[in-house]
């Protein structure tokens, strides 16, 4: 059995053409006047203040990174150092750039979001209640203002009495109530009630403004970006201590300090993750680009990482799981007729508040010819507290009160005059998956009497069962949460192949309720209030697991914002959406599969770029710090070095681009199973690195110099071939890397092979030298082709990540 809780505001609805028992004493505007206003007064929002693209690109330049970069590059410019202090401010310019140009995509992509966020708003036009863009308002226009409403612009109340927010406004966290007369301001929200007033203030002449600055905008980072930054902090601490032990090391064996400061900077510089803002940035860019080509808009970037460790999604039913197509599919009378009963439930319904279930009422009345019973003198709209909606005729015989609501709510108020058959005519009528109304009536002062039940139905969406199955292929847990009665609930989620065990809310509500790991979950929950979603979160959370949430409705709001991934599905409310990190754009889950496989996507492209960076800052870090040692000799100059970083830094930021496989569960990464991989994979190349000096120096008789440039080649080769080695976890010949990463590849190896075969900024290498840097890189991608998979089992990296036989249907970007 159901309050109807579950319904939505905002639901876009053809005019039924249903009288309206509570039409406003204002008439509204006609269309053609509005235009007349709307013309003469502009749009109902405020002008965006422009941002300045050379500011946008400034910002760029500054932050932790770019100013540990901007001071090698005045450091190499103070020792006179010119050709390493402009290829620093090269890399710096060109990772800025590339950052600016796909951080303008992702605010085209903001933009469009905005856009697709506009309030739509109840206005009476030419006699008729339809919904508008906000924008649309002008001064005199009369608007229906209901639960869960964002107030568009500034109005006064005609009838009806509602409760606002205004503590995005003014701080004030207390609702405040407003009655015919009253104020209601723009921006405020709508947490109580319902009232029709008329608007008398829009855009810039509002109080507070437009109510869509209350979508955030703001993109703080990901858990993903923190802990690639914890990760190289630590390699910078390494580099530190190093640094310490090379300086020492020189000063012991007299070499110049201008050699050696140079030397020490570069050491530090090389651990710098230069490529990561512009690698996220452009990662995120591609993936939100992405995404809405796939119907999910994202308000905060980082969401689309957390949607790639989400474990558990708790779904509501109207409009995800069903069609949110509500149609009157049975009257069950009790000593009256079908047409009575109909009409005692339309006299508690109103077209102005376009709720699917009033919707489907006052349309069926007109289908069958009927007419109201009488007037509407006073009326009190559906609360999901008390979850029954109410109202007071004005009849020939004298006043009637009309009450639509739960049916043990309704059989509350009835007494004795409930049928006996009551609780079983409601589950049979439920166990088709029905959404169940009682009705009943009786005088204002007096007892009630239930006149019968109304059933709804709402089919299920012909792709749900599917749906649910991607998502557990995808390895995430599906969970129903609704307002309906269990018996609805379950036959809904038995339909849809989600299960059929059904959890109370109740459980949730208990003080001290302990802590829910996804194997605990119920697979449905019935009669679930808004602060039962947010309490079902928070005891998920409590044993880290990664929540996602769908919800619709502005008290849905507080469980959207605290999940990792809060969705707000197709036509939610305004507050909904301000408060979610998704936002669906077309009904159902479709959209949030392919959510979840972009996300994937993107964490393994990340992955790819810390296992790199990791191993790499090992190999170079350790291989010129222990050569100094070792050698007695720098084992190549801080502008090779330099050079290094300019080379790798294209070749890592195309990872951002590479065909990566969607993974089979869900990404959770542990710093044990990362720094454990690294050390794998970085201790045979660190070998390779001190075996071809001494091979250079020994088999092929390079002087210093020349030993320095095939060092240099080998850094290079090697970058290359770790790249190919970490970015497939099966062999990495299993899958073609993307255009750019390749074209990367090749354009490095190719430069570089100019470079030191003619002597440009290095000493000259002979062909055999050469082939010995490049391909002791071959050999070393093919020698740890066959350790890796080994490497990253006992890491723990290949833990949950490797496809069982029935989730091969792996997609490839």
């Amino acid at each position: 059995m159901t309050g109807g809780g579950d319904s939505r505001a905002g639901q876009v609805a053809s005019d039924t053409g249903a009288s309206n028992p509570s039409a406003p004493p204002a008439a509204g505007l006609s269309a053609v006047k509005a235009a007349a206003v709307l013309a003469a007064s502009g749009p109902n929002a405020l002008p965006e203040a422009p941002q300045h693209r050379l500011r946008l690109f400034a910002d760029k330049l500054w932050g932790p990174v770019p100013w540990l970069l901007e001071s090698a590059i005045v450091l190499e410019l103070v020792l006179g150092n010119w050709v390493q202090a402009g290829i620093i401010a090269v890399l710096v310019t060109v990772d800025a750039l590339l950052s600016f140009r796909e951080e303008g995509g992702a605010q085209a992509a903001l933009a469009l979001l905005r856009k697709r966020l506009l309030v739509e708003t109840r206005v009476l036009r030419d006699g008729h209640w339809r919904e508008l863009p906000s924008t649309q308002l002008v001064v005199g226009d009369v608007i229906h203002l209901r639960q869960g409403d964002l107030v568009p612009a500034d109005a006064q109340l005609l009838e009806g009495t509602i409760e606002l927010d205004q503590s995005t406004l003014t701080g004030e966290s207390r609702p405040v109530s407003a009655g015919p007369g009253g104020a209601a301001f723009s921006g405020s929200v709508v947490v109580r009630g319902e009232a029709s007033a008329c608007v008398n203030a829009t855009g810039q002449r509002t109080r507070f403004g437009r109510t869509a600055e209350l979508v955030s905008s703001s993109q703080a980072p990901g858990r993903l970006e923190q802990l690639i930054m914890g990760f190289v902090k630590a390699l910078l601490l390494l580099d530190v201590g190093l640094v310490a032990v090379v300086l020492v090391d020189g000063a012991l064996r007299h070499l110049s300090w201008t050699a050696l400061l140079p030397f020490a900077v570069i050491l530090i510089v090389a651990a710098v993750p230069v490529a990561l803002p512009t690698t996220f940035t452009l990662a995120s860019a591609l993936g939100s680009r992405e995404l809405a080509s796939h119907g999910v808009l994202v308000t905060r970037l980082a969401a689309i990482e957390e949607a790639a460790s989400m474990e558990v999604l708790c779904s509501d039913k109207t409009g995800t799981i069903t069609q949110n197509r509500l149609a009157l599919a049975n009257l069950h009378p009790y000593g009256v007729s079908e047409e009575y009963l109909l009409q005692v439930a339309a006299s508690a319904s109103d077209e102005a508040t376009q709720d699917p279930l009033d919707l489907a009422i006052l349309t069926s009345m007109k289908e069958r010819g009927l007419t109201p019973l009488g007037t509407r003198i006073d009326s009190t709209p559906f609360d999901p507290a008390t979850k029954r909606a109410d109202a007071t005729l004005q009849l020939p015989s004298g006043p009637l009160r009309t009450l639509k609501g739960a049916p043990h709510v309704l059989a509350g108020l009835c007494g004795t005059s409930v049928p006996a058959s009551l609780e079983e005519d409601v589950e049979k009528l439920a166990g088709t998956g029905a959404r169940v109304l009682g009705v009943a009536a009786g005088p204002p002062a007096g007892p009630s009497s239930l006149l019968g039940l109304l059933a709804f139905g709402d089919p299920l969406r012909p792709d749900s069962a599917q749906l649910v199955g991607d998502l557990r292929r995808l390895g995430i847990r599906v969970v129903m949460v609704t307002g309906d009665g269990a018996a609805t609930a379950q036959a809904i989620a038995e339909a849809a192949g989600i299960g059929s065990r059904v959890g109370s809310a109740e459980a949730l509500r208990e003080p001290g309720a302990r802590a829910l790991a996804p194997d605990d979950l119920c697979d449905v929950y019935a009669e679930v209030l808004p602060e039962d979603k947010l309490r079902l979160v928070s005891l998920l959370q409590e044993t880290g697991t990664v929540v996602g949430m769908t919800g619709d409705g502005v008290n849905d709001a507080p469980a959207l914002r605290k999940a990792e991934v809060g969705v707000a599905v197709a036509n939610a409310t305004d507050v909904a959406m301000a408060a979610a990190s998704m936002v669906l754009t077309s009904p159902g889950l479709e959209n949030i599969v392919s959510g979840v496989e972009v996300s994937r996507r993107i964490h393994e492209r990340m992955l790819t770029y810390t296992l790199n960076k990791i191993v790499k800052t090992l190999q170079v870090s350790l291989f010129l710090s222990l050569g100094l040692v070792l050698f007695g000799t720098f084992a190549t100059t801080p502008l090779l070095v330099v050079l290094l970083l300019l080379a790798n830094n294209f070749a890592t930021m195309s990872l951002a681009t590479d065909r990566v496989r969607t993974p089979a569960s869900p990404e959770r990464w542990t710093v044990r199973a990362l720094v454990l991989a690294s050390i794998g994979l970085a201790f045979p190349i660190l070998l390779f690195s001190f075996a071809l000096w001494y091979a250079g120096k020994l088999l092929l008789g390079l002087d210093v110099p020349a030993l320095q440039s095939l060092t240099f080649v080998w850094l290079v080769a090697s970058a290359q071939a770790t790249i190919y080695s970490v970015r497939d976890r099966r062999h990495f010949w299993s899958s073609l890397p993307s255009a750019w990463l390749g074209a990367s590849s090749v354009l490095d190896l190719v430069i570089v092979a100019l470079l030191a075969s003619n002597g440009w900024l290095m000493a000259p290498i002979g062909p055999a030298a050469l082939g010995v840097g490049i391909g002791a890189a071959v050999l070393f991608l093919i020698l740890v082709d066959v350790l890796k998979t080994r490497i990253f089992h006992l890491a723990g990296l290949l833990v949950s990540r490797l496809p069982t036989p029935l989730q091969r249907s792996e997609v490839t970007a």
